[in-house]
């Protein structure tokens, strides 16, 4: 890496030695194109199993608004006013054109999840030779390392926006990097163009909006850009809001939404200090799991980008490029964790890592490029800070649970809080903070000695690539496939004799989530709910169906006749007489 004092000097040429034979300018493009389609493989592979949702209701609100977007029905969302976003609709929205059954169109949006998220690999090989100034080998090497790491491989199978924004952070740090190094009006617009890209697809955008003015504004003020400049960065993110509005404009009430509006809940969660040292510990939690994830190499480039930040050396693009990232890497944890926090339906997570998961290929590729360029003493150094973090970390997560386990309380703890942590701790049921810690100081010491012999470097990111591989091997064993297998309803509803075109309403009594993948089937008109007696325009419905008990459903005092279902996940489809 190249930022602060991490970077060493390279010897130089001798006076005599013919200069090496330029590698043939095709074969590194050849092979990242190769990388690609390797890695969007490996991604519809993983996804093989997922026919329906897994996510919800996450993915049924993305998919419902991306259906009424390509000019099919509606249906119901998740968001609310204020947060409501509809770039990640707008890109998969493609999948449903046309007459065609949903499980075809879920694996399109799989497939155009998969393409995205594998752009990942040559972005992060551009990151690792411009900014970390990698050698070749070890770059490529390097960037499968950050593609396959399941932070971001997980959700290419399932219509989650998170599958987009890791690509995204990368590309943006880049952009950064670069209008730094040479400003100038396109450099400023096309870090607007990403920042309201963020805006765009997340409310997580906001604090990289936040971040976006103030450094636009730092610029300004030390006459590194001009008014023009200024203009040029703000007006793309302000274009990318007006289209987000434009699109639910277009929306209309074709999508309902039944999220509710932070408010007053989210300001008393923070408004005392037991909330605050709520807040700080889900923070900590949250930044803990990325040092973990990223075997200790995420604390590794913090430290030597703090120390950038304190002590610049090495050019102003690497110092603004990681002080950028580092307010926004506590941004997103801090802002994530407050609006959890204000969330007061349902139990606190033990851990929700989902929000910063975007940053992990980043971290990883800047703690990669400190290990294989910084001398041996700084290396250490740098460890030292990363161990530091693990253990530190680690107990106070150990403490948190302790203290809340003290209280006869119990902190949420769910498959898409963490899923690579739980299949690296073998938490499955309960966190492991300090099998984390552990493993993550092992994972880096092994590493920092590794990379001292120069003939180990490029066998032991092999390696990390294994342990990806297998990783995502385990979750898909013991996590997606017991998922998909358990939300799938059964038989399929044209099985049971639902024709197009009739009018389907589905009862609450149905467990939302068998309820929600059976409407998904639907896909000809929007599926409502209702309580007990279904409303007269209802030609079909679904509802539970539970033999012997109070609350199963009778539809023929209602005249409808029972089509078929399943007994066993209570659910069955009735036709109005």
């Amino acid at each position: 890496m190249t930022s602060g004092s991490d970077v060493m000097e390279r010897p130089a040429v001798p006076t005599g030695t013919p200069p090496a034979t330029p590698p043939r300018r095709w074969l590194m493009p050849l092979l990242l194109f190769v990388g690609w389609v390797l890695s969007v493989a490996w991604r519809m592979w993983l996804s093989r199993h997922i026919a329906l949702p897994i996510a919800h209701t996450d993915e049924d609100s993305y998919l419902n608004t991306a259906r009424a977007l390509a000019g099919g029905p509606g249906g119901f969302s998740s968001e609310n006013d204020l947060l409501r976003r509809v770039g990640y609709p707008m890109l998969i929205s493609p999948a449903f054109l046309g007459d065609r059954d949903f499980t075809d169109s879920y694996r399109l949006v799989q497939l155009i999840n998969a393409m995205v998220n594998s752009a990942l690999l040559p972005l992060a090989y551009l990151l690792g030779r411009r900014v970390l100034r990698l050698p070749r080998a070890s770059a490529l090497l390097a960037v499968v390392v950050a593609a396959t790491l399941p932070a971001t491989a997980f959700y290419a199978g399932v219509a989650m926006i998170d599958t987009v924004m890791a690509p995204l952070v990368v590309a943006w740090l880049l952009a950064v990097h670069r209008w730094i190094e040479r400003p100038g009006p396109l450099a400023a617009a096309t870090v607007g163009l990403l920042v309201g890209a963020f805006h765009l697809l997340h409310s997580r955008g906001l604090v990289i909006v936040a971040v976006h003015a103030g450094l636009v504004l730092l610029l300004f003020v030390r006459r590194r850009i001009t008014a023009v400049a200024v203009l040029a960065a703000l007006l793309p993110v302000l274009a990318m809001a007006l289209v987000n509005e434009a699109g639910i404009h277009v929306l209309g009430d074709k999508v309902y939404l039944l999220g509710s509006t932070p408010g007053g809940g989210t300001v008393a969660a923070v408004a005392s200090a037991q909330g605050v040292v709520r807040v700080a510990a889900a923070v900590t939690t949250q930044l803990w799991y990325l040092v973990v994830i990223t075997f200790g190499l995420a604390g590794v480039a913090w430290a030597a980008a703090v120390r950038e930040l304190w002590r610049p050396r090495h050019g102003d693009a690497i110092r603004w490029t990681m002080g950028v990232a580092l307010v926004v890497t506590v941004g997103v944890a801090g802002g994530a964790s407050v609006i959890l926090a204000g969330i007061t339906g349902k139990p606190l997570d033990a851990i929700y890592g989902r929000y910063v998961q975007m940053l992990a290929p980043f971290w990883l590729l800047v703690g990669l490029g400190v290990l294989l360029t910084a001398e041996r003493r700084v290396v250490l150094r740098r460890a030292a800070v990363a161990v530091g973090l693990l253990v530190a970390g680690g107990a106070l997560v150990a403490v948190r649970l302790a203290y809340v386990a003290s209280r006869g309380h119990s902190l949420r703890y769910g498959g898409f809080g963490a899923p690579d942590l739980m299949a690296l701790t073998g938490g499955w049921r309960e966190m492991r903070p300090v099998v984390g810690s552990l493993l993550g100081i092992g994972a880096c010491v092994l590493l920092v000695a590794a990379v001292r012999v120069p003939r180990l470097r490029l066998p032991v990111l092999g390696a990390l690539v294994v342990v990806n591989l297998v990783t995502m091997q385990v979750i898909d064993q013991r996590l997606v496939r017991p998922m998909a297998a358990s939300t799938a309803p059964t038989p399929r509803v044209a099985d049971v004799g639902v024709r197009p075109g009739e009018r389907v309403w589905a009862s609450t009594g149905v467990h939302y989530i068998l309820r929600f993948n059976l409407s998904h089937q639907v896909t000809w008109t929007d599926v409502r709910w209702f309580r007990e007696q279904p409303p007269a325009a209802a030609q079909v419905v679904f509802t539970r169906w539970a033999p012997g008990q109070p609350d199963d459903w009778d539809g023929a005092k209602y005249g409808f006749v029972r089509l078929g279902g399943n007994a066993q996940q209570h659910w069955a489809a009735w036709r109005r007489i």
